[in-house]
């Protein structure tokens, strides 16, 4: 399954991705925000990841930038299962983005593009977190529509080596605002998005 946005490519890792995926993601200051990615991260890391089977139901993608040339990869993003039990495994959706593409909207436009995803392929509302210290991911969050539970749990992070305290947000009842791709403003109920999604994954 490919997406597109008005600057971005998601699309699924592939092996050869490997060397990319590691110089991106591949800094303390990244991983750290992660719950499950390793540090140091380097290209083994990425052929692990890159090999892991992924659940149809559960889309995961690689972010690259379109350019004038070849795509350059600056993140990525993908729904898995909540770890918090009292969430009843609800889906939620993770993002990063390699620090030299911070500050640039590529979360808030990417995150936006998998919750149109998420809403063609009819999943249940997402829920979403950030450590307490990643101030900036809450405030994508925001951006994309979701709200702040008022809980905060401990999650175990593998590259801190530790738990930290996680903010848990909500998937809001109303989508945020469509700018990304202002030709769909519904696409939660947009026929059109669904056989474009099913043509592109078929």
């Amino acid at each position: 399954m490919f997406a597109r946005t008005e600057r971005l490519l998601l699309r699924p890792g592939w092996q050869e991705d490997a060397p990319a995926l590691a110089r991106a993601i591949g800094e303390e200051a990244v991983v750290r925000n992660l719950a499950t990615a390793p540090w140091p991260y380097g290209e083994e890391e990425a052929r692990k990841f890159l090999g892991m089977p992924v659940n149809p139901g559960q889309p995961r993608f690689l972010i690259f930038a379109r350019t004038g040339g070849a795509p350059r990869l600056v993140g990525g993003c993908g729904i898995s299962p909540s770890p918090d039990a009292d969430l009843g495994g609800a889906l939620e959706m993770g993002y990063w983005i390699a620090r030299p593409y911070w500050g640039l909207g590529f979360a808030t436009e990417a995150g936006r593009q998998l919750i149109h995803i998420a809403r063609a392929m009819n999943l249940p509302k997402l829920s979403a977190g950030h450590f307490l210290d990643n101030p900036a991911s809450g405030a994508v969050l925001r951006k994309l529509g979701f709200r702040p539970t008022g809980k905060v749990a401990q999650r175990y992070s593998l590259a801190r080596g530790g738990e930290a305290a996680c903010a848990l947000f909500e998937e809001g009842d109303t989508d945020a605002d469509a700018t990304v791709t202002p030709m769909r403003s519904r696409i939660g109920v947009d026929e059109d998005f669904r056989e474009e999604l099913r043509l592109m994954a078929a």
